[in-house]
């Protein structure tokens, strides 16, 4: 019969999990770019890793650990509302035409955003977001979070021959659309 370990204290390892707050809201913010559907990725994130604590190899990587949790939650939303958004017509110019007469008080910076400012040449920050997602994501979780390939491998659920093919196009692109910027400037 299967045996669940419990962990030698739960409020040490809500504790440790704690410390991961603010990259896994980063992370969170990044995928979703809502500030709210950030807020609850992360809530459903931790509510999973502490309900699910036993299936945690002590010794291993917990941020690595939280960030799978994070990106397979993520991932279930997204197929969960891709059958729901068949339902769902979108008005793409009135969005649009919203956002374009938006002045700059209604569009606030997200933290990632705030960081990305403050710490990115314009021209990176430009390039780095022009970048498709895919390719965005795991140059990000390997430059930026600094996570190991097999660790990413692991939080997108692709084999790690994948990851390292997107990181390298994703450098790749980045690098091309940095000398076109410089080109044209």
């Amino acid at each position: 019969m299967f045996r669940r370990r419990q962990p030698a204290d739960a409020d040490t390892f809500g504790a440790e999990i704690l410390r991961y707050l603010e990259p896994l809201y980063a992370t969170a913010l990044r995928l979703t770019r809502n500030r709210a559907d950030a807020e609850d990725l992360v809530q459903d994130t931790v509510v999973k890793a502490l309900r699910f604590s036993d299936r945690f190899e002590r010794g291993t990587n917990l941020r690595a650990w939280l960030s799978t949790i994070l990106h397979n939650t993520w991932r279930n939303r997204l197929r969960d509302a891709g059958r729901e958004a068949a339902a769902i017509e979108v008005d793409s110019s009135l969005v649009e035409e919203a956002e374009a007469t938006a002045d700059d008080s209604q569009r606030a910076e997200t933290p990632e955003q705030l960081l990305l400012r403050n710490t990115l040449d314009a021209d990176l920050r430009a390039a780095l977001d022009e970048l498709p997602d895919i390719f965005r994501q795991a140059v990000w979780l390997r430059d930026v979070e600094e996570f190991s390939y097999a660790e990413i491998a692991k939080m997108l659920d692709v084999p790690i021959g994948t990851v390292m093919s997107r990181i390298s196009r994703g450098r790749r692109l980045l690098l091309d659309q940095l000398r076109k910027t410089k080109a044209t400037a």
